[in-house]
């Protein structure tokens, strides 16, 4: 998760100019979709794996970044 972790947050400092609170909003869908795919292949598990990997369990219990908070701490992005 640590590697997963460095590349969103690396990701998130370098696109961090300008209103980017609906591209991080995309980004942290689109990273919560994909590792749910991941975890549901490593576990066996059938289907998308929302009702086993919820949102809490991945940003909680996984320590999964998430980039829309992040851009709160930023004055120069607008929350949108």
């Amino acid at each position: 998760m640590g590697e997963l972790n460095l590349v969103v947050k690396g990701w998130g400092n370098y696109f961090r100019l300008g209103s980017v609170s609906k591209a991080y909003r995309a980004v942290d869908g689109h990273v919560r979709y994909r590792l749910r795919q991941w975890l549901c292949q490593k576990h066996k598990v059938q289907g998308h794996g929302r009702n086993r990997f919820r949102d809490e369990y991945l940003y909680q219990k996984l320590g999964l970044f998430r980039l829309e908070r992040f851009s709160t701490h930023l004055p120069w992005a607008k929350a949108t």
